[in-house]
């Protein structure tokens, strides 16, 4: 059986990579740079394109400077705004 990734968590990763890249000042190309990964694969992540493995989260994690756990822990609205 096929098995077919939750759209929501992919929606998360996406959210939080393309936050924690801005508010570092980065851009696309910048944190494929980092994270030793194609500038193509961080837009594709960024538009929930892709299936990231573990090592890949945990790579992106290290380029912000937090944990797995945190880059796919979905923001509440108020978290949103207390950063903006």
């Amino acid at each position: 059986m096929l098995r077919i990734p939750s759209t929501s968590i992919r929606a998360t990763l996406a959210e939080n990579v393309r936050t924690y890249r801005k508010s570092l000042g980065l851009s696309q190309e910048e944190l494929a740079d980092r994270c030793e990964l194609h500038r193509t694969y961080i837009g594709s992540v960024e538009r929930e394109e892709r299936n990231v493995s573990l090592s890949t989260l945990e790579v992106l994690a290290a380029a912000f400077d937090i944990s797995v756990p945190q880059l796919l822990t979905a923001r509440t609205k108020n978290a949103k705004k207390k950063t903006s």
